[in-house]
């Protein structure tokens, strides 16, 4: 069989067209591998609407300031940090949730109980029951402790999916001082915006009573926030740390130094 020159000469044009669309998509490949393995996986990570690291704590259109035992320290977590008081855990005797009054009390007056209340500011697109201007129905959320999105629905089993945490658990703030506040002001604690945080259900439930030592977010994005708002919460009710809770807070803000504590804003 023979083969023109020109055929040839075209052929051998497109074999080389090929090769360089190869290496040009190798290249392609090879930048996005580079880049998700540099800075890609953790932009990916980012929240894709405002988390509570950027989110008001307090939305005064709406929101009643619940009043704390001290001012929220300003300036940085890390120095707020080594102002706290460090003690070994009192003993964990005659707890009870009661202790910190009933559970979602509209504490503030503001016409809607502290669950509502929370739901309305971390939720995005909120909706409401029919008839009310205070019982969220429905919403979405980044949610902050795995940083996943997840659409929120009003119901029996469904509600269970956003459950609203306390950043520093009540059983922890038992036994590093609570005990010695007043009703008052443990009521305060349990119901201050500072210290509520909607979050994924299951996760929630894995942190329990758990400070930094032992619980951290499984999102890393938000464990800088995370840690700085457990530091203002003692900081302003009069708490203390444990030894190992403040090493394990020292090493997530290692990697935030300028972290500024969070208080109402």
């Amino acid at each position: 069989m023979t083969v023109s020159w020109g055929a040839y000469r075209r052929a051998r044009r497109r074999s080389r067209q090929a090769w360089a669309l190869l290496v040009v998509l190798a290249l392609s490949v090879l930048s996005i591998v580079l880049w998700f393995f540099t800075a890609g996986q953790f932009a990916a990570a980012e929240p894709a609407v405002a988390g509570p690291s950027q989110a008001p704590v307090f939305d005064g259109t709406w929101m009643k300031p619940v009043v704390p035992v001290y001012p929220v320290p300003q300036g940085s977590a890390r120095a707020a940090l080594d102002g706290l008081a460090v003690k070994g855990r009192a003993p964990n005797i005659n707890y009870q949730r009661e202790a910190f009054g009933q559970a979602w009390l509209d504490v503030d007056r503001n016409g809607c109980d502290t669950r509502n209340d929370i739901l309305r500011r971390d939720l995005a697109s909120v909706g409401f029951t029919e008839g009310s201007t205070c019982r969220v129905a429905s919403g979405a959320i980044v949610e902050p402790y795995t940083g996943t999105a997840v659409e929120f629905r009003r119901g029996p089993e469904s509600s269970k999916e956003i459950q609203i945490d306390h950043v520093v658990a009540l059983g922890d703030a038992w036994q590093k001082g609570a005990q010695g506040l007043t009703p008052q002001q443990r009521q305060s604690l349990a119901n201050d915006p500072l210290n509520l945080i909607a979050a994924d259900g299951p996760a929630n439930q894995q942190k329990s009573a758990g400070d930094a030592a032992t619980w951290l977010p499984k999102n890393k994005n938000i464990r800088c926030h995370y840690v700085a708002r457990q530091i203002s919460v003692k900081a302003s009710y009069g708490l203390w740390v444990t030894q190992p809770e403040k090493d394990a807070m020292k090493r997530v803000l290692d990697s935030c130094p300028d972290q500024p504590t969070i208080a109402a804003r």
